[in-house]
């Protein structure tokens, strides 16, 4: 048997098990030894059903393990649970003649040269399966300084239980929220204080891939203009900047090689989306990236009611965005290049712009970058 830790060696590992849940089977091993018993266990127990499931333990067999859950634990006289915090050994809740004549004791404890079985509920949730810490003392029944032992460790274990909980919930809405900026169908980068790609979802390899308007280089986001080069590092500086950007709702303009634009808007993360499920992220903010494209099912329809816009003049400004300028427009219409600019000139009296760049601006922001 190893030697009984110290109370405050014992203690420390059990609150680094609170952050680091692999480190339980080491703890209960400690547990063990500091308590001076033949095994030690922590386990979910189920009152109503009478089933118990092993999760990390010392000193027994598998084999036991492994009857236990599929056999005696309905006939373990411990399935009624103490109240919280409460040692409770056999004694404590059953007649033990009685006790010693039943299946738990004949065929389940007895064969392994043991007598008694301690409980002590670990949580105060309302958990239809909480978790317990129990001890097989050996061949002696539990002496008061075991159960003392036992009553000392159990807050302890118990707070470091919730802080696994805690932090089990914690990651679980991490990666459904993950997973859901992966399906989405708008570019989002995360970035580090160096512009490095800490994770991307699939419609962001897509962009990155095509190698223009934004590219990877060494794992280094890059942008084929100067300019939105430069304003992401400035940018991406540390998590003010970024929370400033984000505030004032900044976006960055990107144009590729063939005049198309693209937007890419700037956002904060939250703690929960800055720390991974594993280990804490270097990321300090995201990059959401669309193309700049009307979108009759998302966007025009907003845009025609916010301004008023006939039918003509739509169809002239979701060219502009689409195709390019006046000549392009044009063709793509079957129009002669005076009517798109009288048109043109209509829609940048009704919008308040005066330049092609910025009413290409103005409908991304009416565009849903999450629709196709």
């Amino acid at each position: 048997m190893p030697r009984p830790p110290k109370p405050s060696e014992l203690i420390e590992t059990i609150y680094d098990a609170g952050l680091q849940p692999e480190l339980w089977s080491e703890v209960v091993v400690k547990l063990n030894a500091f308590i001076g018993s033949q095994a030690c266990g922590l386990i979910s127990k189920d009152p109503v059903s009478k089933s118990g499931a092993t999760h990390y333990y010392c000193g027994v067999d598998p084999h036991y393990i492994q009857l236990y859950a599929e056999t005696y634990a309905r006939y373990d006289p411990l399935a009624r649970l103490p109240r919280y915090g409460e040692v409770r050994n056999i004694p404590d809740l059953v007649d033990f003649d009685e006790y010693r004549r039943g299946r738990f004791y004949q065929e389940w404890l007895r064969p392994q040269g043991c007598v008694d079985v301690a409980n002590v509920v670990l949580e105060q949730s309302k958990s239809p399966c909480p978790m317990l810490m129990t001890v097989i003392p050996g061949r002696e029944m539990l002496d008061a300084e075991q159960r003392a032992r036992m009553q000392f460790l159990a807050p302890h274990a118990s707070r470091a239980l919730l802080i696994n909980r805690a932090i089990e919930r914690k990651q679980q809405r991490a990666i459904a929220l993950a997973d859901v900026v992966d399906r989405l169908n708008a570019g989002v980068i995360l970035l580090d204080s160096t512009c490095h790609i800490v994770h991307r979802n699939p419609a962001a390899d897509t962009i990155l891939a095509v190698d223009d308007v934004l590219r990877s280089v060494s794992g280094r986001l890059v942008a084929r203009s100067s300019a939105a080069n430069s304003a992401l590092r400035d940018i991406f500086r540390d998590t003010s900047e970024v929370a400033s950007a984000a505030s004032s709702g900044r976006k960055i303009p990107l144009m590729s090689h063939d005049g198309s634009y693209y937007v890419a808007h700037v956002i904060a993360l939250p703690s929960l989306l800055r720390e991974g499920v594993a280990e804490r992220s270097s990321a300090i903010g995201a990059l959401f990236i669309w193309k700049a494209e009307l979108d009759g099912r998302s966007s025009a329809g907003l845009i025609d009611h916010t301004f008023q816009l006939t039918p003509a003049e739509l169809r002239v400004l979701q060219s502009i965005v689409d195709v390019g300028g006046v000549p392009e427009t044009a063709v793509a219409l079957g129009i002669a290049e005076t009517t798109v600019k009288t048109h043109l000139h209509r829609v940048f009296a009704k919008t308040g712009v005066s330049r092609q760049a910025d009413l290409v601006k103005l409908a991304a922001g009416f565009s849903n970058p999450l629709v196709h």
